[in-house]
């Protein structure tokens, strides 16, 4: 499966950005999807998973309350919708995708950049 992200870009502490992952070349149903964040200087993290059929979401504490995991199987689409957004989200977010709910991330994005800032 090849994924691209997009939708990054600059937005105020506070603010929200919803950023999507398209899939193509596999049925994209058949992949568990997550994104993960690496900002600068730092290793990087998980963020959201989601499972295959949409449901069984799980979120890292720093955004549990703030970020909500979604996908459309007919589209082929992941998104990430973000509110209340701080300076510590910025990041490279990237989207992958894993046949093993559990297993590694076999498949990965480009990568979108999310910048918080005043």
């Amino acid at each position: 499966v090849q994924l691209q992200a997009s939708g990054g870009g600059l937005v105020q502490p506070g603010g929200s950005l919803r950023i999507s992952c398209a899939a193509s070349g596999s049925r994209f149903r058949d992949y568990h999807m997550a994104w993960f964040r690496q900002a600068p200087g730092e290793e990087r993290e998980f963020v959201a998973r989601v499972a295959r059929g949409g449901s069984g979401t799980v979120y890292a504490d720093s955004v549990k309350g703030r970020f909500a995991i979604s996908r459309d199987n007919a589209k082929n689409i992941l998104y990430l919708q973000m509110n209340g957004l701080i300076t510590e989200d910025t990041a490279v977010y990237y989207c992958a995708a894993t046949t093993i709910l559990t297993g590694e991330y076999r498949y990965w994005g480009q990568g979108t950049l999310v910048t918080v800032s005043s």
